[in-house]
């Protein structure tokens, strides 16, 4: 059975898609610790990431540096924090967060609640700041 994630890259659920590779994709987490909070995943469903080739790990990583480059540039913060957790979702992830400070990227913490409309106007900053 495909994961929500698996879903998402298939188009089966909406997403405010960041970028798109053949290999991976980035999407905005909708219940977000931070506004431009982002989820890098592997269009391969592959539970744990470190489950992952070395090859198709790093050029994960590689892309999610280009994603976390444009949503720095898009969304005012310090830094980007990235979180690899995976529990919620038998789907390797990589969490991007605008940070201000550490407890931004605080797992612990209320989620955001924001609009389909704020995550429309959020994405697309994003993607004008991806290259």
């Amino acid at each position: 059975m495909a994961t929500i994630f698996s879903k998402i890259i298939n188009g089966e659920i909406p997403s405010h898609k960041i970028a798109e590779t053949d290999d991976y994709y980035a999407f905005l987490d909708i219940n977000p610790l931070a506004m431009g909070h982002t989820l890098v995943v592997p269009k391969r469903e592959v539970d744990y990431i470190f489950d992952l080739d070395d090859e198709y790990l790093a050029a994960m990583t590689v892309f999610a540096k280009r994603v976390a480059k444009a949503v720095k540039e898009a969304i005012p913060c310090k830094k980007i924090g990235v979180a690899v957790i995976g529990l919620e979702v038998p789907h390797a992830h990589i969490h991007l967060v605008p940070m201000q400070q550490e407890s931004d990227i605080h797992f612990g913490k209320e989620k955001l609640n924001p609009t389909q409309e704020e995550l429309a106007k959020v994405a697309e900053l994003i993607r004008q700041a991806y290259r």
